[in-house]
């Protein structure tokens, strides 16, 4: 018996230990991140790091949202406008992107999992193997494309690249959660006289509202993250987003590590409230192909 209550207490503690080195590795940057931001500018020179700054300082979130300051002898203008733009393009082109990615999973899904045509199940994992393929492979093919066809630096030509990248992974989400749907329902209003269309949109997609917000969530963060396709397609401030704006803030003359991480922590807002609000959904979307 106390080898028994022993071995549960060591388990315990090492559930506990993994639990906090989990924290510590996932929260500890951002916690950092949100401690530089508020120190001052002559005392991120110091040599010794505090876990929190002796003197709280807004000074840097001012900067971005429309002051000026001192950082190491020189004025720093404010950058809200390029932040504000940067951060409207990361809205527009994260929520284009995952609106266009959840209607056309949407019924794309329903199609491979109802509709019955030749090559389906083929069709349908060669577009989900395209997952595998690197991003960099086709980074300069897709480059000459969207220059032949004007759309380098548009709206239009980012979010068709996030549909083509994200697209996959929602239809194989939502295909799972059709199929762990009971075909009965369907059944019912089709014998009410129902067509495919009208069952799809009334009957068929409340029930698989889970799957359609995980669908969602993840294409967003997905999107809002990106950093190689805006650093190539957005070379200027009209398309570009926070990702490739906060990195600019390194000058030739000196980092701005206070303004980085204070455009960094505000970038991780829209994120955070957006997973804290719809978890539940997300935990039910994935989950949703579990069994039937």
């Amino acid at each position: 018996m106390a080898r028994i209550n022993l071995n549960r207490i060591c388990a315990r503690l090492g559930l506990t230990a993994a639990v906090i080195l989990l924290l510590i590795w996932s929260l500890g940057p951002i916690y950092w991140s949100l401690v530089t931001s508020l120190t001052a500018p002559n005392e991120m020179m110091t040599g010794t790091p505090h876990l929190w700054p002796p003197h709280v300082t807004l000074e840097h979130y001012g900067k971005l949202f429309g002051a000026s300051s001192q950082s190491q002898g020189n004025e720093v203008q404010s950058v809200w406008p390029q932040f504000s733009a940067a951060l409207l393009n990361s809205v527009i082109t994260s929520a284009a992107a995952t609106v266009v990615t959840v209607l056309m999973a949407a019924f794309g899904a329903y199609a491979f999992v109802r509709l019955r045509f030749p090559g389906r199940d083929t069709i349908f994992m060669l577009v989900v193997a395209t997952m595998a393929v690197p991003a960099y492979t086709v980074m300069i093919p897709l480059y000459r494309l969207m220059i032949s066809i004007n759309l380098i630096d548009t709206y239009l030509g980012i979010t068709l690249i996030y549909v083509s990248a994200f697209l996959p992974l929602a239809l194989w989400l939502m295909r799972s959660v059709y199929r762990s749907l009971p075909i009965s329902l369907e059944e019912a209003a089709w014998l009410d006289g129902a067509g495919r269309t009208y069952t799809l949109v009334r009957i068929v997609l409340p029930l698989a509202a889970p799957g359609l917000i995980a669908s969602a969530i993840l294409t967003f963060l997905s999107a809002w993250g990106q950093f190689m396709v805006p650093l190539v397609f957005s070379p200027s401030l009209a398309t570009k987003p926070l990702t490739v704006l906060i990195p600019e803030f390194v000058t030739r003359n000196y980092v701005d590590y206070g303004l980085m991480n204070a455009a960094g922590v505000i970038a991780i807002v829209p994120p955070v409230i957006l997973v804290a609000f719809l978890n539940r959904y997300l935990v039910r979307g994935l989950m949703a192909g579990a069994g039937k």
